[in-house]
């Protein structure tokens, strides 16, 4: 599969003028060179209705499109060039424009190409719209821009995975695991061609730069979500002198998770640990607004154990809940807020199916619950034979790029059974995340950024986070404060993953350090709009 165009006129002019700008690698432990000249623009043009679904026709003409040619190798420009795609809407007051705000959903692996349009309804302040053009991009390797794919057909892929248990538990699910991801990496090796090689943050940074200079910005600015805030701490690193606003909400911790895949991964999985335990005394205070309140803990913990050890349970609605299937609903509603007091209804309902209520009928189960467990599922329609395979497989690419891990495959079970017996719900989930995979991904050394990280931006890199962050816990936001040359970081006393766009006091924050370059209070702690069982909350939940 070729992944990239050095044969064609558009990157052949592009090596050459990627060779004129002197774009090679950072030295470890410096700042690079930011794109100054030599850059060719961007050149803006029409998007295609389907890309504009959902914005209204007045709106309409507020937006533009465009493919961007970049190096594949920055080491190697000669070696061939990439294709990222971009859109962009424009300011409101082009007489009072800033410049361009550039946007990342984090993942890694998620599209960040129609991101102009979510944000400009849900995510930021009029102030913002007025004074920024947003520019949304898919980085190297995904979605519209030249993605990087493992397979050609989805039937491969389907064929690799089909065995797959969500969460290995028997002897059984455990080699067909890993059987699998040697496979997956196997084909990767043989057929996502030379991109693999390149798909660092580093790489996805000095795409960045280019961008930035390609639409005409001196210095960045750029609002970063979860893996996204990995993105904008590189780009303050590695081009402090080009920097001008960086937001990063849902945070990681770079230092760590640039130095030690595994450590960070353990980690990761407490901040799950750490947000279902806020959510259960959440439930317990709430009293009746609570499905599942009365000694929630130990309910979960029972519901959890039953699971594991007698298999699944059928529900009201005919639905059947499983210990893998409990487990990895619990985590995905962690991430949305809104969800949270259905999910615990869910919770309820599966107590009831492990402990029948005597001399009465379980509860009928509604709607949301309902829902929460179909959004769940692994379903995939029959496909004609030979389906083109059109996922990306990016994740894995970046995250076995960045992450170091030094333990062998086999010892993935091993590490599970530790994780579990320490973090009970999400450990197993997690051990067979990154640590299963990325042992055999086929790429050993694509030449991460991994530090220092404290190279001083002029302006204050505006670090959020949550207090009950299931996948990117406070304390990596703490963490990511500390460890940048010059940041604050702004605390929201929330549930969910990221927050700009559901707390209006971080919104407005948020607005002025974009526009104005005003910073929060030292220790400034925001409330979100929305808070689970609201009426029963607390004035503060602390970690």
């Amino acid at each position: 599969m070729r992944l990239y165009n050095a044969g064609s006129r558009v990157g052949a002019l592009a090596v050459a003028a990627l060779a004129a700008a002197g774009m090679g690698p950072a030295l470890p432990g410096t700042a690079a060179a930011s794109v100054t000249s030599a850059v060719a623009p961007v050149s803006w043009g029409t998007c295609a209705d389907s890309d504009l679904d959902g914005v209204p026709a007045a709106q309409r003409t507020k937006f533009s499109c465009a493919v961007y040619v970049v190096p594949m190798d920055y080491a190697h420009p000669e070696n061939g060039s990439i294709n990222l795609a971009m859109m962009r809407r424009t300011a409101n007051d082009t007489a009072h424009r800033i410049g361009s705000l550039f946007l990342n959903p984090g993942g890694p692996g998620g599209t960040g190409y129609q991101l102009p349009i979510a944000a400009s309804t849900r995510i930021f302040q009029p102030e913002v719209l007025d004074r920024f053009d947003l520019v949304g991009f898919d980085p190297r390797g995904v979605g519209r821009s030249t993605a990087l794919r493992c397979f050609t057909t989805q039937e491969d892929h389907d064929k690799v995975f089909a065995n797959v248990a969500a969460i290995p538990l028997t002897g059984k699910e455990i080699r067909d695991a890993t059987a699998a991801n040697r496979t997956y990496g196997q084909y990767c090796g043989r057929l996502a061609g030379p991109l693999i090689d390149h798909m660092s943050t580093a790489d996805v940074v000095r795409d960045l730069d280019r961008m930035r200079a390609a639409v005409g910005d001196d210095k960045l600015n750029y609002v970063g979500f979860s893996y996204g805030t990995l993105i904008g701490a590189t780009y303050a690193t590695m081009f402090p002198g080009s920097t001008r606003a960086i937001v990063i909400d849902g945070n990681v911790d770079p230092e760590l998770r640039l130095s030690n895949g595994l450590e960070y991964d353990r980690q990761r999985a407490g901040g799950f640990e750490a947000s279902l335990d806020a959510l259960l005394k959440r439930c317990d205070a709430a009293g009746a607004a609570c499905a599942f309140g009365g000694g929630a803990r130990a309910k979960f913990d029972d519901i959890r154990e039953s699971l594991k050890r007698n298999g699944p349970v059928r529900l009201p609605n005919d639905a059947t809940v499983s210990y893998s299937t409990l487990i990895t609903t619990v985590s995905s509603v962690l991430y949305r807020v809104e969800l949270l007091e259905s999910l615990t209804k869910l919770m309820q309902a599966v107590y009831e199916a492990v402990h029948p209520p005597l001399g009465q009928q379980p509860d009928a189960v509604g709607a949301d619950v309902t829902a929460l467990l179909s959004s769940a599922g692994n379903i995939r329609w029959d496909a004609l034979p030979d389906t083109a395979y059109v996922t990306d497989d990016s994740y894995s690419a970046v995250n076995c790029s960045d992450k170091p891990f030094w333990q062998p495959a086999i010892a993935t079970p091993a590490i599970a059974d530790s994780w579990d017996a320490t973090m009970p719900t999400f450990g197993r989930e997690l051990a067979w995340g990154d640590p299963a995979v990325c042992p055999l991904w086929p790429v050993h050394d694509a030449a991460p950024y991994r530090g220092p990280w404290n190279h001083r931006t002029t302006n204050p890199v505006l670090v959020i986070g949550n207090y009950h962050d299931p996948a990117t816990q406070y304390e990596f936001a703490r963490r990511m404060s500390r460890e940048l040359g010059n940041a604050r970081l702004l605390t929201v006393d929330a549930f969910g993953h990221c927050v700009l766009g559901k707390s209006l006091c971080a919104d407005r924050i948020a607005a002025r350090y974009l526009t104005e370059l005003a910073m929060p209070d030292p220790g400034t702690v925001c409330a979100p709009n929305v808070q689970p069982f609201p009426d029963a909350s607390p004035t503060s939940s602390r970690p």
